[in-house]
């Protein structure tokens, strides 16, 4: 059975979104929010930046009947900041200097007609995961790239996948040669691995989906 895709009208605002996901990626990413859909369950995004992997979860979302979710302060990660070259001089609020993404993460969804299918929580990860209590069917950790930044992600959200849900990461390099942002979706890759709380599914580019098969709330 050939993997769920999305409407051409949907990879085509994917496309056209600010971002640095790649179309494979994307549509790996999209069918593993299909499935997970299936349990009836929000599916959560830690990392919106302007929102083009949200448009794939959003529209797996509404075809699920439930809700995407996800989570940014909008000011952007490590390696977005002025000085590096994922950095996008359109995001920086002219008024203050800083990064602000959250316009155009708004304007993103609004053209692609899912405004009505995504709740946006603003604010630093480790924040929202401390007081979240609800399973997800699906976790994509696609947010800061350091040590720190990876793990607080892992720790925060991992453990709210419910069973047979899927934990979803980015940007995963093996070789360190591979990618100038470091290796911390790696470490963390591997460490939901060792945990024996989830186990790999597919891979796909630097995207790998791992589905819970231990018990929740384990790390």
């Amino acid at each position: 059975m050939p993997a769920p895709a999305p409407k051409p009208e949907i990879l085509a605002a994917f496309e056209a979104a600010k971002g640095f996901m790649p179309v494979d990626e994307g549509l790996a990413l999209y069918a593993a929010a299909v499935e997970a859909g299936r349990l009836g369950l929000p599916l959560l995004e830690v990392g919106t930046y302007c929102g083009r992997s949200t448009i794939l979860l959003a529209d797996a979302a509404r075809e699920a009947g439930v809700t995407a979710l996800t989570v940014d302060h909008h000011r952007g990660s490590e390696e977005q900041q002025p000085g590096w070259d994922y950095h996008d001089p359109e995001t920086v609020d002219p008024e203050i200097g800083l990064m602000d993404t959250l316009p155009t993460f708004r304007r993103t969804l609004h053209r692609a007609g899912l405004e009505d299918h995504v709740v946006a929580l603003v604010g630093r990860s480790p924040q929202i995961a401390a007081i979240w209590n609800s399973p997800v069917g699906l976790v994509f950790v696609d947010g800061g790239h350091t040590d720190e930044h990876a793990n607080a992600d892992y720790e925060g959200w991992a453990p709210h996948v419910a069973e047979g849900g899927l934990l979803v990461i980015h940007d995963v390099f093996p070789h360190p040669e591979d990618e100038f942002t470091g290796q911390a979706p790696y470490r963390v890759y591997l460490r939901a691995l060792d945990s024996g709380a989830f186990t790999e599914v597919s891979a796909t580019g630097s995207l790998r989906v791992l589905r819970r098969t231990g018990a929740r709330g384990v790390v």
